[in-house]
């Protein structure tokens, strides 16, 4: 079963994401459909988290920053997960990199 991304939001609230934004960068895009983009508080609720979407999804395609838990890259080829430290995510500003996305939460 592939993961749709409302799922994928569901599995990330479970262990306390938050700021969640998910950008549809159909027709923006040619790698993925959606990405989800959240905030962690720590290394070890980062890595919380993405070990609960990973146990509950499958392997991911692609798997990156897991061990440091500073910035995980899940990518599920339809949606591409990326869950930040809030210092991080702010110094990366993905949502103004995706400004034509629609932003669906």
């Amino acid at each position: 079963m592939k993961p749709t991304w409302d799922i994928l939001v569901s599995a990330l609230e479970d262990k306390k994401a938050t700021d969640i934004a998910v950008l549809d960068v159909r027709g923006a895009c040619t790698f993925t459909d959606y990405i989800i983009i959240c905030t962690g508080m720590s290394d070890r609720q980062i890595r919380a988290m993405a070990e609960h979407v990973v146990e509950t999804f499958g392997k991911p395609f692609g798997k990156e920053g897991v061990e440091q838990g500073r910035w995980v890259l899940l990518d599920y080829v339809d949606v591409v997960i990326h869950i930040f430290q809030a210092d991080i995510r702010k110094y990366y500003d993905m949502e103004g990199m995706w400004l034509e996305a629609r932003r669906i939460r």
